[in-house]
Order: structure tokens, then C-alpha cells, then sequence
């Protein structure tokens, strides 16, 4: 159970006793203050009855004891724990006897100051010496110094034993509490950005037939805004984390998709994170310069790792031209043009005349996700050039067209039932031919203007069989699609690029298949996810196992996946809003809707979106009719 308001985090078992064992802890900014914190009442540790999380931010851990000597197998104390990731434990102890109770209460703390990397690798040390410190205790070490208070202060605090002690009084159906706060000595409170008042995520609501559908909403806005972080040198942008426990940094390329899904809840989200990510651009003339930079990343058995700085240098004018339907102002817009535009020099130069760009440069396989990144972002960089006067466009068109003639011819494998896209070209030019989620990108061909679509790297007939693929039991689990289809060569159902369900891949195929016009295929996918989103308490984890939905079973976990993820709760978005098909073009002040008819969910509305720069609310019928019930004034709905 991890609770997050980074760069705070509280990591539990159900059991609700920190006892210092694997990740179990209280951690900021990635190291662990407080590894153990145990409770014990009359002597005893309570039986935990109940644990849940009730925030994205806290749990609730409620245990029972008898203390009454000889009255029956009754309980007569409750003892409920309130966790929070910002440091803070509420211990409320509740009388049900009908006499006066004296407990005695002890909380056994310890603390390693252990760094996240070392503790998920085991090579932590033995818990540090505590001191006694004020209304608490405290653990020094080379790396820092945490400290615990306790309010009311304890009767007894003995630094050898790591033990805080209280006697409590408790008359018949009384209650008391004790508050401890755990923090990093220099370190300031941990402040949310989620929780404040300038959230750049807007708090939509979701109603409808479905019940979950609310639920998987509610729960995806309080991750993403679990997950937000401040530039700590322009705090005044913000962008998402890749993912607790393991992730709670910038990965470049997850914070732009990522923003790129949330974009029905606003475009703040979307400007922070591009600020954020233009800094970093790299300046240095030579094979680099453009290119935002990001780390490699593994691609399965089957293929090289990738470079997230390309799949990051592509999304970046991408999600800038896309932001700018959805309402970014056009000075903001304006502002972060030359880092777009040196992104799109980077494409140009990286494809050295020919119509395909490899990944890693130099030299490595022309894998079908970055053609399908690049060719989107050409297009919708060309159009941005366009709108700000600037030139460029016309040769970017030109490149998009050179690899969609190319794309056709190489990629595509014909075979007895109509054919595949190959997963990448090796470095020779020979395809690789398994089939994999990642080909879903091909359908996510973005947004011009006008509520138009891009034209996809594929043909008609080409995108046809890829919908009846991405919808086959090969590639749709029942909980959602598969990263390697199930009769692939070293298909492996927890193979997080070779056979785990990736949420956000599930919703790009959803979203992509519902533009395309396979209703069939993307309800399928879609209520996969939901189903899957319902066993995980609708806190989508990034990835689960691929393994085949049958009556009575649940997907999987895997166990290196982050939950929450800022990829996994955005694609909830992507995946809740499809159905309304929502098409803005802000500066055109025009709002298209292309619902899905065969409405996949029944009736949903949407109410407190953010688009064109003001809220916005649709309903879907069960019919698949969309209705605007709210829109910022002037825009019209366009057709």
C-alpha cells in the first residue's frame, strides 16, 4: 500500500506495522526517515481487521483488541491508524467496555536513512542509534538526520530500546490519540502540489450507467496529482513524476505523454512540463543539438534498448501543437516554439535525407513506434510552423510523405491473413516481424485543425487488419492489450515489453481504433481495462501481467511495477474521454465531438473538464449521441 504526495511517500503491508522489512517506510525525496513504527496496547500488537487506501495521499489501518479480562471473545478497543506520506501518523485508540480502561501504549520506532536504490538491491545496513530529542527521538547518520515527535508527548522515551511510552486513562466508549510526525532534519514540510489550490489538473467528475466509471476517474485525478512536482528552480512549473515507489523523478518521455493524455483536464499540466523539458534541450552544436534528453530503455528480448530522448524530441512539438487546440495560450505557445522547432531540426538531420530515423542514433533499428512518432510530429510541427508564420513546414510535409511511401512498402508483411506491420527494420534491413503493442502508435496519428486527424503512416486496407489484430485474443487479454502477442517467440505474460499489459499502450490502442472507426475492437479494449482497473481498486498500476481473462479470475500484479503511475492514471483519462470523442481547435474557437455510437460504457458524463482555456461538460447517451452541457463562451461546436 504506497501512499504519495512526492516528494513524500509511506509504503505499508496490510498489516499496518512498519517493521522495517523490505520497503515497508515513512521516505522523502527517496530516502527512508522511518523504517520501522510499531504499535503495541496492554502489551499486544492489535489484529488488524481492516486496511484501506482512502486517499492517494493515506491509508487506514484498523485493528481490534480485548483487553477486558474474561469478558468473552469481544473486542473492546479498537485501534485505528490514519498513515499519511507527508510524515504523519494518527493513532486513535477507542474504548467499547462498559468499566474504565488504563492502557498502556508503546510505539517502537527505528530508523537506516537507507537510500530507495540500496533497499530495493538488500544492501541495507542495521537500523542507526536513536537519541532522545524533545517529545521524541532521533537517528543521525553521514547521509542525514530524521527525528519523530509524538503529541502528547510520551510518559517514557528510552533511546536504546527506540520506545515511546503512554499510559491513557480511558473512560467507558472513550477515545484517545497520539499524533507522530516523522521528518528530515532541513528538509521543509512536504507540501503537495496536487493538494494546492493551483493544481494544473482540473477535478473532473464522471457520472453514468457504469459505476466504475466515476470510481476509476476520481481515482486517477487524485494519482496524478499525487504524482505532481515543482521544477526546483522554476516552481513555478510543474510536471508529472514517472511513478512511486521506483520512479519518483523526471523521465522525459512519460511526463509528455503522460500530459499528453491529461489534456481533457487542462493544458498547465502540459506548459509546465514543456518548460520543464525545454530547459534541458540539448544547445551544443553536433549530432545531438535538439534532442531532449532521456536515458535508454529496455525493448524486450527481441529487439535493442531505445532511446526515450528520441521517443522525448518527438513528443515535445507534438504535445505543444496538440496543447494549443486544447486551449494553450497562444503567448505560451509562442514562447516554447524555438525548442519545438529545434526538435524538428533534430528530425531532419537525424534522418539524413533518407525517410527513416533510427533508434539509438547512429545505427540503431528503425523500430515502428519512433516512424509513427516522427511522422506525427512532423505533420503537426509542420501545422504549428504554419500558424506562427514560420518556415519550415513545406520540407517536414515533404519527409512525412517520403516515409509514408516507405513505411507502406517496407514494413508491411503480408501473410495468409492480411498481413502485419513489422515490428522494426534491423540495422541490415531485415524486418522483425513479431507483433506487439507498440504498433498500436500507428494508429495515434494526433490532432490538426478543425477537429481533423492527421493521416496515419498506414493505408486503409493496412489499418483495417491492424484494428482486427490489436482486437484479436492474440493481442487483447481481456484486461487490456498484450506487449507481445501470445503466439510470438519469447511471449511472456509478466515480460513488461513482451507480453505485460501496459496501460498507457492500451489506451493509445483504444483511443486510435475509436478515431479509426473499430468500435468493435476498441469497446473490447476498453472495458478490458475497466474490468482490469476494478480489481486493482481503480489505482491502475503501469503494467500487469498479460495472462488470459477467464471466468472468475483477476489479472495479475507484477511485481516491478509503479502504482501509482503518471502513464498508467493518465491513460484513465485517455480512456474515460474517448468515448465522447472530444476534438477542440481553440484558436479556431470550435469544438468537434465524435462519440463512439456503439457507447462501450452506456450513458457517461463528463463535467468539470478543462478545454479552450474553460470548463467543459458532455454527456453520452446509450445511444452514442454526445450533448455539450458546458463550454466556455464563444465556442461553437463544430461540425
Amino acid at each position: 500500500m504506497i501512499c504519495v504526495a512526492l516528494p513524500g511517500l509511506a509504503i505499508s503491508t496490510e498489516q499496518g506495522q512498519l517493521t522495517g522489512r523490505g520497503l515497508e517506510g515513512f521516505y522523502r525525496s527517496g530516502r527512508r526517515i522511518l523504517s520501522r513504527c510499531q504499535v503495541r496496547v496492554a502489551g499486544r500488537e492489535p489484529l488488524v481487521v481492516q486496511a484501506q487506501m482512502i486517499a492517494s495521499d493515506r491509508a487506514r489501518f484498523t485493528g481490534t483488541l480485548r483487553v477486558t479480562p474474561h469478558g468473552g471473545p469481544d473486542p473492546d478497543v479498537v485501534v485505528e491508524r490514519t498513515r499519511c506520506a507527508d510524515g504523519t501518523e494518527r493513532i486513535t485508540l477507542r474504548s467499547a467496555a462498559t468499566r474504565p480502561l488504563r492502557l498502556p501504549v508503546e510505539v517502537a520506532l527505528g530508523a537506516d536513512l537507507a537510500d530507495l536504490g540500496a533497499i530495493a538491491s538488500g544492501a541495507v545496513g542495521p537500523e542507526l542509534r536513536a537519541s532522545v530529542r524533545d517529545a521524541g527521538l532521533r537517528w543521525s547518520s553521514p547521509r542525514g538526520t530524521s527525528c519523530v515527535t509524538a503529541d502528547p508527548p510520551p510518559a517514557d522515551a528510552i533511546a536504546s530500546a527506540g520506545l515511546l511510552r503512554w499510559d491513557f486513562d480511558v473512560p467507558p466508549g472513550g477515545s484517545v490519540r497520539v499524533d507522530l510526525k516523522v521528518r528530515l532534519e532541513g528538509a521543509g514540510p512536504v507540501r503537495a502540489v496536487g493538494r494546492a489550490a493551483t493544481s494544473p489538473v482540473a477535478p473532473a467528475r464522471a457520472t453514468g450507467d457504469d459505476p466504475r466509471v466515476p470510481a476509476l476517474l476520481a481515482a486517477s485525478i487524485e494519482d496524478l496529482q499525487a504524482l505532481l512536482v515543482r521544477d526546483a528552480a522554476h516552481p513555478a512549473d510543474t510536471h508529472l513524476a514517472a511513478g512511486a515507489p521506483w520512479r519518483c523523478g523526471l523521465a522525459p518521455a512519460e511526463a509528455l505523454a503522460a500530459a499528453r493524455m491529461v489534456l481533457p483536464l487542462g493544458t498547465r499540466l502540459a506548459a509546465g512540463t514543456l518548460r520543464t523539458l525545454a530547459r534541458t534541450q540539448v544547445a551544443q552544436r553536433g549530432l545531438r543539438y535538439g534532442m531532449i534528453p532521456g536515458p535508454r530503455r529496455d525493448a524486450g528480448a527481441l529487439l535493442a534498448p531505445g532511446c526515450t530522448g528520441t521517443e522525448a524530441t518527438l513528443l515535445f512539438p507534438a504535445l505543444l501543437a496538440e496543447a494549443r487546440r486544447w486551449g494553450l495560450p497562444e503567448q505560451d505557445t509562442e514562447e516554447l516554439l524555438p525548442t519545438a522547432e529545434r526538435c524538428l531540426t533534430w528530425l531532419l538531420a537525424a534522418a539524413r535525407g533518407g525517410p527513416y530515423l533510427c533508434d539509438p542514433q547512429p545505427g540503431g533499428p528503425v523500430r515502428c513506434e519512433t516512424q509513427a512518432h516522427a511522422h506525427r510530429a512532423a505533420l503537426l510541427g509542420a501545422d504549428l510552423l504554419d500558424a506562427f508564420r514560420r518556415p519550415g513546414g513545406n520540407e517536414l510535409r515533404e519527409w512525412a510523405r517520403m516515409l509514408r511511401t516507405a513505411f507502406r512498402r517496407d514494413f508491411w508483411l503480408d501473410d495468409r491473413g492480411g498481413g502485419r506491420p513489422a515490428a522494426a527494420l534491423a540495422p541490415e534491413g531485415r524486418p522483425v516481424p513479431h507483433l506487439g503493442a507498440t504498433a498500436a502508435h500507428l494508429l495515434d496519428t494526433g490532432l490538426l485543425g478543425g477537429g481533423a486527424l492527421a493521416p496515419g503512416l498506414l493505408d486503409k486496407v493496412q489499418t483495417e487488419n491492424l484494428a482486427r489484430l490489436l482486437g484479436s485474443p492474440v493481442m487483447d487479454s481481456g484486461w487490456g492489450l498484450r506487449g507481445l502477442g501470445a503466439k510470438e517467440a519469447g511471449y511472456n505474460p509478466f515480460g513488461h515489453r513482451s507480453g505485460a499489459v501496459r496501460v498507457h499502450e492500451t489506451a493509445v490502442a483504444v483511443a486510435g481504433l475509436a478515431a479509426a472507426g473499430y468500435e468493435k475492437e476498441a469497446g473490447g479494449l476498453l472495458r478490458g481495462a475497466l474490468a482490469a482497473a476494478e480489481t486493482f481498486g481503480h489505482r491502475l498500476p503501469e503494467m500487469y501481467a498479460g495472462e488470459r481473462r477467464t471466468e472468475g479470475s483477476a489479472p495479475l500484479p507484477h511485481p516491478a511495477a509503479c502504482r501509482p503511475a503518471a502513464t498508467a492514471a493518465a491513460a484513465a483519462v485517455l480512456l474515460l474521454t474517448t468515448p465522447a470523442g472530444i476534438r477542440p481547435d481553440a484558436p479556431a474557437g470550435t469544438i468537434t465531438l465524435r462519440p463512439l455510437h456503439s457507447a462501450p460504457l452506456g450513458e457517461i458524463g463528463l463535467t468539470g473538464l478543462n478545454v479552450a482555456g474553460g470548463p467543459f461538460s458532455v454527456r453520452v447517451s446509450r445511444l452514442g449521441l454526445a450533448m455539450v452541457e458546458e463550454a466556455v463562451d464563444g465556442v461553437q461546436l463544430g461540425v
